[in-house]
């Protein structure tokens, strides 16, 4: 069984040698940490990448920067829930366990970061970036890699790319990079696995994977610290950190409501659609009459979305502290929300049924994820050949368009495609449409 003692490590990437075990020194770091993401270019970037809806113009909806912040909220209000409980049953907890009271500061940093790593156009970037090696000009490359490195390129990851940018060291940023504590990074990893392992079903801690070769040894390095539960080591498969499940509830709990908020002032869903839909959440026999004395429709349904996210919060955080000992010994094989009661349990399956018949798969959106999937398969044809081979007077001028953080020392073909991937990949959804038109020769760039 996993051990709170351990799981919890104010350590820092790349900082191991400043360590301060003193508890009373590290109940501020993991504050830090989300200080420090909140200042990072990485996540001012997510204002401009798509949470559902790319690019939808004047009007106001979530992108991925507004989307990770209400996650760090709920979060970190989970995370606080799990204490409190500890702190009644036992109130000397925090002599036993000195850092369990900053459960909710690892969990709402984790929030932060966990979507750091999806390119451009969300689910459909990732499609795209894979599809370039399994169906493009990118196939060329598969006898130049190994087995594992070409599952890293044919199944890009963004899960697996938030913890190379919290953890590769770029050019010019310094070994540490963001240099947050090891219990912050282990609970963004909802797939603590790698690519070879990954996209397996019968577990959910290898429905996907968490880190790509390049840093294997980083992740395994964080996992021997923290005491995380070892599945199997060929391939490398972890169990989860037990904070994972409340990060992936606050997000879970945020994307399958606000979702719907959107899709309302978007037009794609009615207002008694939505209200259907939320009242089946609240649990609340007086919501239809505060409903009645509100006449605006939005209005309606941020009461609705802020009654349904609290049920939520309070019936995952009861789950949680049920199954603690489940989790630390890293047998909860589902998420939090896939196994609240009823009838909530229905209520939330109802809401995912109507999203992906109505909100994911409406005309617009899957149009312009048609097109997103063109401009970043569009970019990789560009800038991957370009920067393997550099032997043209216009592929050293495409090279010069990268910036110099990404440039890699080494040679081989896998590190020379991850330097274009991060590339690529941190593009906001603007920069990727515009850097297309102008490389593809759509549209003239104006010198300013």
């Amino acid at each position: 069984m996993m051990q709170w003692e351990k799981l919890l490590s104010a350590k820092r990437w790349g900082s191991e040698d400043k360590y301060n075990s003193d508890p009373t020194e590290a109940r501020s770091e993991f504050q830090r940490d989300y200080d420090r993401l909140i200042f990072s270019s990485p996540f001012r970037r997510l204002q401009n990448k798509t949470q559902v809806f790319p690019l939808p113009g004047s009007i106001f909806v979530h992108n991925r920067l507004t989307h990770s912040l209400e996650v760090a909220s709920v979060g970190k209000s989970l995370g606080r829930m799990f204490y409190n409980h500890l702190k009644t049953t036992d109130p000397h907890v925090d002599d036993t366990l000195p850092l369990i009271s900053e459960i909710g500061n690892i969990v709402s940093a984790a929030c932060l970061a966990h979507d750091l790593g999806n390119p451009a156009f969300g689910h459909s970037g990732e499609a795209a970036i894979s599809h370039y090696f399994t169906d493009g000009e990118g196939l060329k490359y598969r006898n130049e890699v190994s087995d594992a490195q070409w599952a890293d390129l044919t199944h890009f990851e963004g899960n697996a790319n938030a913890i190379r940018i919290l953890t590769h060291p770029y050019a010019g940023k310094g070994y540490g990079s963001f240099a947050l504590t090891y219990s912050t990074l282990a609970a963004i990893a909802k797939y603590p696995c790698e690519s070879l392992a990954g996209h397996r079903k019968a577990n959910i801690y290898t429905k996907k994977y968490g880190f790509f070769q390049s840093e294997q040894a980083g992740f395994q390095k964080i996992a021997t610290e923290l005491g995380l539960a070892q599945v199997s080591e060929t391939p490398v498969v972890y169990k989860r950190h037990p904070l994972v499940y409340l990060v992936e509830a606050a997000d879970d709990i945020c994307y399958n409501i606000i979702d719907l908020e959107d899709a309302h002032r978007l037009k794609i869903l009615s207002y008694q659609e939505v209200e259907a839909l939320l009242l089946a959440l609240c649990n609340d026999p007086r919501m239809p009459g505060r409903l009645a004395e509100i006449e605006d429709d939005d209005a309606k349904i941020g009461l609705l979305r802020a009654k349904s996210i609290s049920t939520l919060i309070g019936a995952c955080s009861e789950l949680f502290i049920n199954e603690q000992d489940t989790i630390l010994k890293g047998d909860f094989n589902a998420s939090l929300t896939d196994r609240i009661p009823e009838p909530h349990r229905s209520a939330m399956k109802e809401i995912e049924r109507i999203s992906i018949q109505k909100i994911y798969n409406y005309s617009s959106v899957v149009q312009i994820e048609v097109a997103g999937y063109k401009v970043m398969g569009g970019l990789l044809e560009e800038f991957v050949p370009a920067y393997l081979n550099n032997n043209s007077h216009y592929t050293r001028k495409l090279v010069d368009l990268i910036p110099k953080q990404f440039i890699t020392t080494r040679t081989d073909t896998y590190s020379k495609i991850q330097t274009v991937l991060d590339f690529v990949s941190g593009m906001t959804d603007l920069y990727a449409v515009e850097l297309f038109r102008k490389i593809k020769g759509i549209s003239f760039p104006s010198i300013s």
